[in-house]
Order: structure tokens, then C-alpha cells, then sequence
């Protein structure tokens, strides 16, 4: 095994880009909330660089990539990154160096908690969270990427496609904010006060920033710089154009106007719905998922109103419902023809593989669901989830950080 410096420059390029998502997530759910609740909600995405991080060095990469146990969870041989050196690893990275390929997935299991605040905005104890995203980066993230990702997992396995995270990012993000939302319970006022976004500019910028990065996610994914890569680039972008389109269309036909925050929300749906199929499908079949995803996450986000959830930032309808829909999609037009390695789907062919993500996706939901009720309920139990009435009519910027977003 040789290190290859194209795919070496092209992993680090897409590590920064996926970095840099984080940040771009933190603009598009800060801009959403109100202005007493900006700072807390670009705290609770830029703190999870911080623990994410150190989680990731002592046990996480560990625990997700390390010496398979059993099919479900990695030793705990690489603790603290040892053996994990500068050679290249022939189960994940033959041409780079495995520290190149540890930082990149680092990077994942960074924005994954990241993506759940979005369910429990202006509410949420920012001393819980810290522990929160520390046990649920360990008993959930870690054990569902080995499964997908790790040699020797078992949905990995079974045959399964992800090529970038639409179960282990978005489904295991979108089903967690859905216990979330159904826990923590909703903001004072919501149903009767208006609660409008209070600077859809940061969102726009926030939204324009994660269709940047998600180059370097899905692209990145490829772990080398060539065909692959470039082929899971083109089809991130036709599917983020895609669902931009389908969702502000749908927008101005039932509500007389298009949004900007619809065609945010439209993005990012695409966005999602392309992470797990980016490197099996061509360009029609991307723009045909990111078209979908667009319409169905319309729909998966209206439909909290006629629960009435409080999902204040449509975590469960964007990533759980566009992450599911992807890895269905998946199923149905991937082809060996754009990636040999991967299989095809009902569409050309093989009408296995869509069953084969069915059980993926179910086995992917239920797990996530499960353990983050039961992570929260013992954090509400222990330490209480929410601030109280009084601090969050305050804001949560001045009762939990002691600062103002905006001094005028």
C-alpha cells in the first residue's frame, strides 16, 4: 500500500469542507430562532467541534472503525488513536493515510448531535446538552456507523448501501429529534405566539454554506480523488438544485408564495435525500431524488402541525424523512455501472436491493429511537432537559451564556 497524494489532498480538502458545515449548520438554525435564542442555537452546533472531537480521539473512531466485535461494535484496540498512524489502513483508506481518513469521519460524527438541536431549540439546558451529545456520540453514533460503515458490520454485510451517511447521519439525526421532540415537550407559547425566524439572511448563508460542504461530504465519501468522487459531486449538486425547486414550487402552489426559507429547506432536503445513493446513481436519477425529496419534505415537515409537535426547526421532517427517502432511493436506481463496487437496484434490475434497505433503514430507526428515549429520559430524570419558565421567556442567550446576539 502506497500513499496516493491526489487522494491524500482531495481527503484533507473535503475534512475542511465538512468541518466548515458545522459553522454553516450553527447560521442555519441560528437564524431561524428568535433573536433571545440566537446565540444559545450557534452554541449548542459549534460547541460539538469541541466534544465531538476529544469523544472521537479517546473512543469514538474506536469504537466505530476499530477491530470488529461481534458484528455491532469496534474493540477498543485504537483507544486514544493508538495504531491509527500515518500508513494507510487497507480496510478503509488503501491510498491515504489513516489519520486522514480517521479526521475526515471525525467531521461526521461532529455535525450528526449537531443536526438533532434543531428539535429541541430555545428550550434546551445547555449544561444537558454537553452530556447529551457526549453519551449519544458514544451509544448511538458510534455502534450505527460500525454496523454501516465498520469491517465486519453487520448491515454493512448484508449488503447494504450508504454512501455517505443517510443512516448513520440523517436517519439516526432525524429519528433522535423526533424522541427529542416528544420529551423535551414544546416552547412556552408555541401553537398561540408568533415565533417567526428572526434573520432568514444568517439562514440563507447558513443553508448556502452546507450545499458548499456537502461537496466534501459526499464527495470526499469516495476516499480517493477521481471518477467516484467527481460522479458523487455532479449528482449532490443536481439533487440540492432539484429540491430547491420541487419545494418552493409546491410552496407557491398551496400557499400563493415562495419562501426563502423554503428553498433553504428545499436544498438541504435534496441535500439529505442525496447523502446515502451519491456514489451509486447517475445525474437523472439524482435530480429524480433531489425532485422527491423536495415534495416529501414539504410534507414531512407540514405534518407536525397536524400533531402538533414542536420540532422547532424541522429536524425530523428534513433528516428523517429525507434520510429515509434517500436510502429507499438508494434501493431503487442504484448502479454498477457509475461504482462496481456498490449493486444494483430495482430500477436495473435487482429488486433485492430495495428490501435489503428497507431492513437497513427500519433496524437504523428503531435503534436510534430507542436508545435516545432512553438516554433523555435519564438525563430529565438526573439533571433536568429544560431551563425553566423564567429563563426561557428571557432567552436562553442571557440564562444560559450570559450574552446578547445583538447589541444595537
Amino acid at each position: 500500500m502506497k500513499i496516493d497524494t491526489g487522494d491524500t489532498a482531495w481527503l484533507l480538502i473535503s475534512t475542511a469542507l465538512v468541518m466548515l458545515m458545522t459553522p454553516g449548520l450553527a447560521l442555519f438554525y441560528g437564524g431561524m430562532v428568535r433573536q433571545k435564542n440566537v446565540l444559545a442555537t450557534l452554541m449548542q452546533s459549534f460547541i460539538a467541534l469541541g466534544i465531538v472531537t476529544v469523544q472521537w480521539v479517546l473512543i469514538g473512531y474506536s469504537l466505530a472503525f476499530g477491530p470488529d466485535i461481534g458484528n455491532l461494535i469496534g474493540g477498543l484496540q485504537w483507544i486514544g488513536l493508538h495504531g491509527v498512524g500515518l500508513e494507510p489502513n487497507p480496510d478503509y483508506a488503501a491510498t491515504v493515510p489513516h489519520q486522514a481518513f480517521m479526521i475526515f469521519q471525525m467531521m461526521f460524527a461532529v455535525i450528526t448531535p449537531a443536526l438533532i438541536t434543531g428539535a429541541f431549540a430555545e428550550r434546551f439546558k445547555f449544561s444537558t446538552y454537553l452530556v447529551f451529545v457526549l453519551v449519544w456520540s458514544t451509544l448511538v453514533y458510534a455502534p450505527l456507523a460500525h454496523w454501516v460503515w465498520g469491517a465486519g458490520g453487520w448491515i454493512r454485510n448484508l449488503g447494504a448501501l450508504d454512501f455517505a451517511g443517510g443512516l448513520v447521519v440523517h436517519i439516526s439525526s432525524g429519528v433522535s429529534a423526533l424522541a427529542a421532540v416528544l420529551i423535551v415537550g414544546k416552547r412556552k407559547g408555541h401553537g398561540h405566539d408568533y415565533m417567526p425566524p428572526h434573520n432568514m439572511t444568517m439562514t440563507l448563508l447558513g443553508a448556502s454554506i452546507l450545499w458548499f460542504g456537502w461537496f466534501g461530504f459526499n464527495g470526499g465519501s469516495a476516499i480517493a480523488s477521481g471518477a467516484l468522487a467527481t460522479s458523487a459531486f455532479v449528482v449532490t449538486h443536481i439533487a440540492a438544485a432539484g429540491a430547491t425547486i420541487s419545494w418552493i414550487m409546491i410552496e407557491w402552489a398551496r400557499r400563493g408564495k415562495p419562501t426563502l426559507l423554503g428553498a433553504a429547506s428545499g436544498c438541504v432536503a435534496g441535500l439529505v435525500a442525496i447523502t446515502p445513493a451519491s456514489g451509486f446513481v447517475g445525474p437523472l436519477s439524482g435530480l429524480v431524488i433531489g425532485l422527491g425529496a423536495g415534495v416529501l419534505c414539504y410534507y414531512g415537515v407540514n405534518v407536525k402541525n397536524k400533531f402538533g409537535f414542536d420540532d422547532s426547526l424541522d429536524a425530523v421532517g428534513i433528516h428523517g424523512v429525507g434520510g429515509t427517502f434517500g436510502a429507499l432511493a438508494t434501493g431503487l436506481f442504484a448502479s454498477k455501472a457509475i461504482n462496481p463496487a456498490g449493486a444494483d437496484g430495482l430500477f436495473f434490475g435487482n429488486p433485492s436491493l430495495l428490501g435489503i434497505q428497507a431492513i437497513s433503514v427500519l433496524a437504523a430507526v428503531v435503534f436510534a429511537f430507542g436508545m435516545t428515549w432512553t438516554i433523555l429520559k435519564v438525563l430529565d430524570k438526573t439533571m433536568g432537559l429544560r431551563v425553566n419558565p423564567e429563563q426561557e421567556l428571557e432567552g436562553l442567550d442571557l440564562s444560559q451564556h450570559g450574552e446578547s446576539g445583538y447589541t444595537f
